[in-house]
């Protein structure tokens, strides 16, 4: 089963940024007036390429072969027996082959986030005689403590560990991991290198 993390905030805003060029290209088309439509185009192509580039593309794609992290400009592909150390820091960085070292760019860790997961480690003091904290169910307790200090690069992180010692009890032959260029990245980019020469150029 595949399972594909990102970074939610990201991508949200991400997609919230592409409804905002499409409605500034129906407007820039329903009133153009030269030049100045064509550089306002040209800015938005720009920054909708660094907004992919940065929020959209990336991502942690955990399948039953092994990991694929797609970073902005390249995808590699590590199987599970390939992996050797998993160390969660502000990104999720995987060793792996011959002291190849793949670092995720989602999800990250920011410090805000990780102050919060401690805080939710801390034991909760009880004031007074009476609860003021709702009762959790079993299944939202379990979760609860499963989350408990962990932000969600190192749960991710987690997951990657688990299923490299599952390969490597198993004695799964590892095929080479290999890496390939973002076709798609290079693509978004060429579009919006070419919306600024024809702005430079008309």
């Amino acid at each position: 089963m595949k399972q594909i993390y990102r970074s939610k905030t990201a991508f949200v805003l991400g997609w919230v940024w592409l409804a905002f060029v499409a409605f500034n290209v129906w407007d820039l088309t329903a009133r153009y007036n030269g030049k100045p439509s064509l550089v306002a185009g040209a800015v938005l192509g720009a920054l909708t390429a660094v907004v992919y580039l940065v929020a959209l593309r990336p991502a942690t794609v955990v399948t039953e072969e092994g990991l694929e992290g797609r970073n902005p400009l390249r995808s590699t592909f590590v199987p599970w027996a390939s992996v050797n150390d998993v160390v969660v820091g502000h990104t999720i960085n995987v060793s792996y082959g011959a002291e190849q070292m793949l670092r995720l760019w989602t999800p990250m860790s920011t410090a805000r986030e990780r102050a919060r997961a401690q805080r939710r480690a801390a034991p909760k003091q009880q004031r007074g005689r009476f609860k003021t904290e709702p009762t959790l169910s079993k299944a939202e307790q379990a979760a609860a403590e499963a989350f408990a200090g962990k932000t969600h690069a190192d749960w991710v992180g987690e997951q990657i560990t688990e299923r490299a010692e599952s390969a490597r009890r198993r004695d799964v032959e590892a095929p080479p991991a290999h890496a390939s260029w973002a076709i798609d990245s290079f693509a978004v980019l060429a579009a919006a290198i070419a919306l600024v020469v024809v702005a430079v150029v008309i």
